[in-house]
């Protein structure tokens, strides 16, 4: 499903108006909380997600009313190639050139190795790290030729440390700050930047949800999760926000990133400092 919305009157000037943003998975949770900000400092808005289509539907009319900017929405299936494909031709149509890409969209599936179906693998593999190789590819030489352009790809700080159970994610993650890497060197002279942000736990709805499952599981208080499951491995104890990536996000697309490329920015409250 691909919808549009005309643009609010009135939009002030902002450092990002003009520029038109793509953000995978964008219809709840980092996603949203990125496209949010990016709206917030003027950015024209392609939505991508699943969800409710009532929620999505009032989700983008009101960024559109509040920050005063065109928004459009796409429902492509990042798992599929061709999806992908339309979804990129769909937001050049509507909004224009893509400018700021944010590759967001990321499934988990967690087992052992020895009891990880190979379905879950194949589609964590082409979600979490071929979807963001198709969109790259669609958006880098338009972006290098008209001399600007900011890719971020939001990765996980299992891109750069490894937890058990999660073999699929974690080489999915690991694979993005590859790419995040290549795609920087490849454009390095033209004026495109390419990063990775690294969050640790993220308060979020999913996130929510898996603290009542664990705490169902486990037969212990939610708050235990939370402190002895879920933030053990961040030191400073506290979820990062979604704001807090969103804020990154906003600085990374702006004048002040511009010779920032080929990093990994961990949020993760000292996680990965071990």
């Amino acid at each position: 499903m691909q919808i549009t919305l005309p643009q609010a009157a009135g939009a002030g000037v902002r450092p990002l108006s003009g520029k038109t943003a793509l953000v995978t998975g964008s219809t709840s949770g980092i996603g949203l909380g990125v496209a949010e900000a990016l709206a917030e400092q003027g950015a024209g808005i392609v939505l991508n997600g699943f969800g409710d289509p009532q929620t999505i539907m009032r989700t983008r009319d009101r960024l559109a009313m509040e920050h005063n900017v065109e928004v459009a929405y796409s429902g492509a299936d990042l798992s599929d190639p061709s999806a992908i494909a339309e979804m990129m031709a769909y937001a050049r149509d509507v909004l224009g050139p893509v400018d700021i890409l944010v590759n967001n969209a990321g499934i988990q599936y967690v087992a052992p190795i020895g009891e990880f179906p190979t379905a879950k693998w194949d589609a964590i593999l082409a979600v979490n790290l071929s979807s963001a190789f198709h969109t790259i590819r669609a958006v880098l030489p338009e972006m290098m030729q008209r001399g600007y352009g900011r890719i971020i790809n939001v990765a996980s700080a299992h891109g750069l440390v490894a937890s058990p159970f999660k073999s699929a994610y974690v080489a999915a993650k690991h694979g993005v700050l590859g790419l995040t890497k290549t795609v920087a060197l490849e454009a390095a002279t033209s004026g495109v930047t390419c990063n990775a942000i690294c969050p640790g736990y993220v308060f979020t709805p999913l996130v929510e949800k898996q603290i009542e499952e664990q705490a169902r599981a486990h037969g212990i208080a939610a708050d235990k999760v939370v402190t002895d499951i879920l933030l053990a491995s961040q030191p400073n104890k506290r979820f990062a926000t979604i704001e807090e990536i969103g804020a990154l996000a906003v600085f990374l697309a702006g004048p002040g990133g511009a010779s920032i490329t080929g990093t990994s920015l961990a949020v993760d409250g000292g996680w990965t400092a071990h």
